[in-house]
């Protein structure tokens, strides 16, 4: 099947909900949401236990797929000023040196094969004895192996597609390092961050039309290219992972990321190789063999020098090989805000990309109560 890029469809949406049939557009706006309906459930939670025994030796997040990825929100924005390390375990074994001193944090969002690989984490490190949070479905094995546990369980507040809750799942991580004595983000931060959701959705809905919409220009102008993605930062390094997953996930659309990090230094050159079309703005495509590629910075003006030079590198050798070049920034005082801005407009952009060539979304199964 030839898919095709409508662009009278990205504004069709916004009176016809049918071009969106998963709902999933509906879903990623209740973001905002998410962030203070998980904050409210996680202080009523039973987290305060965990100040009871102290700061841990270190934090071990135990998830797949979204909840792996807020393991990495965790990781990479509390990690970097946290006093003990701050990992995330995706696989099927826990580490052998995870024992009786570290916090294990099980994260899931369902009943399924994912769910059950963290389930089995999450038993192990129960036996193992182990400090232990769970953050899951309302009802199900994990909530239930956290009572016999006697450890705190933080229940979803919403339900929905998982990579849809991913705020659901990363607010109680937050909560429970933050018990556990590592500093994370004030209440006035959630709060910056979860108006900088509401901000991006209000510039993103449906009804807005494309040249106010910012996701919508962005979607357009990754019309039939190959996205090739770059953050210099931690912080938009793990703003363009999410973003890969997204273009996959919601548009099934592939993406050129430079990870593993000790591949970085390379990634400009594919720029530059014999698959690149080399033409301009107004050239047409059909007079060029090879793959359109865009490029997309990541930028954020708290880079060090070696970070946004790193950038700047990128973005030179894209406009020598006359790529076209897209650019989205980090907004926000504190970190949680700024990531929270980026992730929110590459859910409305992927989206749409999936809407204008009538793509639908790959979903889950889901059991979330």
């Amino acid at each position: 099947m030839a898919f095709v890029f409508e662009e009278h469809r990205l504004d069709d949406v916004g009176t016809d909900p049918s071009l969106d049939p998963e709902g999933l557009l509906r879903q990623t706006a209740t973001a905002a949401a998410q962030v203070r309906q998980a904050r409210t459930v996680a202080a009523h939670s039973g987290l305060s236990l965990l100040a009871d025994d102290g700061r841990p030796r270190s934090v071990v997040v135990a998830g797949t797929d979204v909840a792996a990825f807020a393991g990495a929100v965790l990781e990479t924005l509390v990690g970097v000023r946290s006093p003990v390390p701050i990992v995330t375990v995706t696989g099927c074994r826990l580490p052998g040196w995870v024992g009786v001193p570290d916090l294990v944090i099980a994260v899931s969002t369902g009943s399924n094969q994912e769910a059950d690989t963290t389930l089995r984490l999450a038993a192990e490190a129960v036996r193992r004895g182990s400090r232990f949070v769970a953050v899951g479905p309302r009802s199900g094995p994990l909530r239930e192996l956290a009572e016999r546990a006697r450890a705190p369980f933080v229940a979803l507040p919403m339900v929905g597609e998982p990579r849809t809750l991913l705020w659901s799942l990363t607010v109680p991580l937050f909560a429970a390092v933050e018990q556990a004595g590592i500093r994370a983000f004030t209440d006035a931060e959630l709060d910056a961050a979860a108006q900088r959701l509401e901000e991006v959705a209000h510039q993103c809905r449906p009804t807005v039309g494309i040249e106010d919409n910012p996701a919508k220009e962005l979607a357009l102008a990754f019309a039939d290219t190959l996205p090739v993605l770059w953050g210099a930062t931690p912080l938009t390094a793990l703003a363009a992972r999410w973003a890969a997953v997204q273009f996959a996930a919601n548009a099934r659309y592939p993406v050129l990321l430079p990870s593993p990090p000790e591949a970085a230094w390379a990634q400009p050159a594919v720029l530059t190789g014999p698959l690149q079309a080399s033409r301009g703005l107004f050239d047409d495509p059909a007079d060029a063999p090879g793959i359109r590629m865009r490029l997309l910075l990541f930028r954020d003006d708290e880079a060090l020098p070696e970070e946004a030079a790193d950038l700047a590198r990128a973005e030179h050798t894209a406009e020598t090989a006359e790529v076209l070049v897209s650019e989205v920034a980090a907004q926000g005082r504190s970190p949680v805000e700024r990531l929270a801005g980026l992730i929110a407009l590459i859910d409305y952009a992927t989206l749409y990309l999936a809407v204008a060539y009538a793509v639908e979304p790959l979903t889950h199964t889901l059991v979330v109560r």
